[in-house]
């Protein structure tokens, strides 16, 4: 796949000034005529906040709900997804949760790939964007330029293109005082920020060596029905194809990765080389993804992550974080206990009583519009996204993978798979449209692009 896409102007690329793109690109986007800055971008709390959801699936379906309960005064006004099955669906159990505050109708309820467009004209000021995350660049863009506060769910893209889309309209939506939140939800956890303040504040001293595992069990499939077309069979599956999901490096463990990356206040791996690949999800119901993945990142500071994650039904599971440095050693048991051992001895054994991170990352964003000091994550969710990528861009290659490399990747995945011309802008979908197949990557044949 050879494409010709450069980053957006602006794009900081050397991994050293990647944290800095966002003030850089608003510098420029600050002069640009086109942009409109509203006058008053927070809203008064007599002010009813209606949101807007974009793919009905159940993290979507969640993440809307919890919306709902972040503020006192917000709305469901419309929703949007490209199967009426599932908005219903979503539709429905929201309702049962939230009756007085579920307003959305039918001339709200729009079905197709024009969703997105649909929802946004509908007159929602807040847009919770949770399809697949190939199609989250995009959507985000669009959210953005037509004015909106966002929630959105992670990974924010599934190629580096993709990425730097987002870090442009995260610039953006800093110069418009919109608020862009992040589904990377361990940031927004009581117990996380506990632990990471605690790092950052020297208790283990200098981080030298972290180590990072998500292995689980296997996920659903849904078998190909009669009827239906390749783009209706992925969209069903859309787990298994890159082009949607990232794969399963991309799409789940990068919860692992952006706790890596926030024990070391966000700085960019200089490089990383990996293994992976498919041992037991073998089959074409599982498209062409991997389904283990082994990978060691390499910082400026001497700091190595080593990351392992791996999705095989019937094995071993485990979410865990640790953090070796000088002093001691941060320990991380998701969803359970939390310590250091070390000089300094600190233990968190349960998490009972602390506020469900999901809530909280929408209990923050409702109050950050209202106060009129929106949040904006965008760079280091586009890091967190990136540094995910680049795994992946080393394991299917088999070769070292540079921080500069990566970002400046060229594969679009989209455009690769609808077959579509570099020239066109955001690619476009239909249901009838012919689609490449990708292949399963194979190390030492598999290119970089």
């Amino acid at each position: 796949m050879t494409m010709n896409l450069q980053p957006p102007p602006g794009v900081a690329t050397d991994r050293r000034e990647f944290l800095k793109r966002s003030s850089v690109l608003a510098a420029g986007i600050a002069a640009a005529p086109f942009i409109s800055v509203p006058q008053r971008t927070y809203a008064a709390n007599s002010e009813t906040l209606k949101v807007g959801l974009v793919g009905c699936g159940g993290r979507g379906t969640g993440a809307a709900s919890q919306a709902l309960h972040g503020d006192r005064n917000v709305v469901l006004h419309a929703m949007g997804d490209i199967f009426e099955d599932r908005m219903k669906g979503s539709l429905e159990q929201i309702k049962k949760e939230h009756p007085e505050r579920t307003m959305v109708t039918p001339d709200t309820s729009f079905i197709g790939f024009d969703a997105i467009d649909k929802v946004l004209a509908s007159g929602v000021d807040v847009v919770v964007l949770a399809t697949p995350p190939g199609f989250r660049p995009y959507h985000l863009k669009k959210a953005i330029d037509a004015g909106k506060h966002v929630f959105c769910e992670k990974p924010m893209a599934t190629d580096a293109p993709g990425v730097r889309l987002v870090m442009e309209a995260a610039a953006v939506a800093k110069q418009k005082k919109l608020a862009l939140t992040s589904g990377f939800c361990w940031r927004y956890n009581p117990a996380e920020r506990q632990i990471m303040k605690r790092i950052h504040d020297g208790e283990i001293g200098s981080p030298l060596s972290m180590y990072t595992v998500y292995n689980t069990g296997s996920l659903w499939v849904k078998p190909r029905q009669p009827g239906w077309n390749d783009m209706t069979y992925q969209m069903r599956n859309w787990y298994y194809f890159t082009w949607l999901s990232g794969d399963h490096l991309v799409e789940q463990a990068v919860h692992s990765l952006d706790k890596m990356q926030w024990a070391l206040k966000d700085e960019a791996p200089v490089k990383c080389v990996a293994h992976g690949g498919r041992q037991v999800r073998t089959g074409s119901d599982f498209g062409h993804i991997n389904d283990h993945f082994s990978i060691l990142y390499e910082y400026a500071s001497g700091a190595r992550g080593y990351h392992f994650s791996r999705q095989q039904a019937n094995t071993a599971s485990d979410n865990s974080d640790y953090f070796m440095g000088s002093k001691g050693v941060a320990q991380i048991k998701a969803f359970a206990g939390l310590r250091i051992t070390g000089e300094t001895n600190w233990n968190l054994r349960s998490r009972e009583g602390l506020e469900n991170m999901y809530q909280v990352e929408h209990n923050e964003m409702m109050a950050s519009i209202r106060k009129g000091e929106p949040i904006n994550d965008g760079a280091w969710m586009a890091q967190s996204t990136m540094v995910a990528l680049m795994g992946r861009m080393a394991a299917y290659t088999g070769q070292e993978i540079t921080w500069e490399q990566a970002l400046n990747s060229k594969e679009n995945l989209a455009k690769w798979v609808t077959n579509q011309e570099e020239e066109v802008g955001d690619p476009k979908f239909s249901w009838d449209m012919p689609l490449r197949v990708p292949a399963v990557a194979m190390p030492g044949q598999t290119k970089f692009v």
